[in-house]
């Protein structure tokens, strides 16, 4: 009988290890946008050809969502990590050595990717299963570990390439990873009943009207839903053109004349301000509903888009990074809860895992195109304009997502999606 409550809720432990997993992993991959024009400099690549890399391992990566989706339902969180850590390591290990730009696509496009695999859907399926009361607080404070990572690691990479070199830089990267990833991994349970727990800490079963206890959706009855489609372009939209600013801004900064330090801290302050904004629309989720949660992280995250059709100065950039951050920060953390609440927890990895892989289309498709616009018209700004209208769009798909009964008929009547 699982009724026993220890005096730390070893759930606390999970979030804890996944935090810094969440740090490791997003700190690492926002070092792309440092690398970026060391390796086309050296290789003399257009910007075309150093952004497919990304594209490649963008593509990869939403295969690896629903494969690791699956993995973590059925195996657990950390077998997946631990073995997804390893090759993100061995990945950045690799590309200390690349000498042409097959190399290039074959460690960041592929064993980058299968390391990237764990790098959200079983921390945050995880996370769904271990907290229901404080859900949006704790997956918001977990996925802050991206704001962390992006924060801290790609300056402190961009310091280590001014001293020493690109490739040298990488070897420090992957060993990183490597270590970290894997030891932080040992720490994370699949789910409370594993330790003969409830979530939230419980000793008994008071929660009525909650997603465990009035079912959920299998992959295939969620694919039948309206609403699973919806969150699927929504998804497609925001992350095409979350990975459009956050592999071209730097680049975007020093066309400006700015300086690589300046363009990096760009990076720096979005991911810093994103923390604010995971906890804030993570918390304001709990006590309100997701969809207006939602909806103000969209507005935010459009408008700052846009501004970029005329900002010009250091100081307007550092602002727009403010903006962004914050509403860029609460869509990430409103995901994996949005899809707990529509569709449950059965089979939530796997679901989630889904969304993200068509998510992935679109951040594989808005670097690249970004890279092409730029070699075209030798501005960001058309590629710019394009991702303000997405967020329109994908402000109007959210107006259109309703409630989807679980099983039994019924859906959570805590919230109003």
């Amino acid at each position: 009988m699982i009724d026993r409550k220890p005096r730390v809720f070893y759930g606390y432990f999970v979030a804890a290890a996944a935090l810094g997993i969440m740090v490791i992993y997003w700190g690492t991959f926002y070092t792309f946008g440092v690398f970026f024009k060391p390796l086309s400099a050296h290789f003399e690549w257009t910007r075309e050809t150093t952004s497919l890399a990304y594209t490649i391992n963008a593509v990869l990566l939403g295969f690896m969502d629903i494969i690791v989706g699956k993995l973590t339902d059925k195996f657990g969180p950390r077998v997946v990590l631990t073995v997804t850590g390893i090759f993100l390591g061995a990945g950045y290990l690799l590309m200390s050595q690349i000498s042409n730009v097959w190399q290039f696509y074959l460690y960041y496009g592929v064993i980058v990717a299968i390391g990237m695999g764990g790098s959200f859907i079983p921390i945050v399926s995880t996370i769904a299963k271990w907290f229901v009361k404080r859900r949006g607080l704790m997956t918001g404070i977990v996925v802050a570990g991206i704001g962390i990572g992006t924060l801290l690691i790609p300056p402190i990479a961009t310091k280590l390439i001014i001293a020493y070199d690109w490739s040298r830089s990488y070897i420090i990267v992957g060993a990183v990873a490597l270590v970290l990833i894997t030891l932080a991994a040992q720490f994370i349970r699949r789910d409370p009943s594993q330790m003969g727990l409830l979530p939230d800490g419980a000793t008994r079963v008071d929660q009525q009207g909650t997603e465990t206890d009035t079912g959920s959706h299998s992959l295939t009855e969620a694919f039948r839903t309206r609403q699973f489609w919806l969150v699927c372009a929504l998804f497609f939209g925001f992350l095409f053109c979350v990975n459009t600013i956050m592999v071209h801004i730097a680049n975007h900064a020093t066309d400006l004349n700015y300086s690589e330090t300046d363009a990096a801290l760009i990076i720096s302050i979005i991911g810093a301000v994103s923390i604010a904004g995971r906890l804030a629309f993570g918390a304001f989720s709990d006590k309100a509903d997701t969809k207006t949660a939602l909806i103000i992280a969209l507005i935010m995250f459009t408008a700052a888009l846009f501004s970029l059709q005329i900002i010009d100065q250091l100081w307007m950039l550092y602002l727009f990074a403010v903006i962004y951050g914050f509403g860029y920060g609460g869509l990430v953390a409103l995901s994996s809860p949005l899809t707990a609440e529509l569709f449950g927890l059965g089979s939530h990895g796997v679901i989630l895992g889904f969304i993200f892989f068509f998510g992935s289309m679109g951040q594989a498709t808005g670097p690249w195109l970004a890279g092409k616009i730029f070699d075209t018209t030798l501005s960001y700004q058309s590629a710019f304009l394009a991702c303000g209208i997405i967020g329109i769009i994908c402000i109007i798909l959210t107006l259109m997502i309703r409630p989807t009964a679980l099983k039994g008929g019924e859906h959570d009547s805590r919230r109003s999606i």
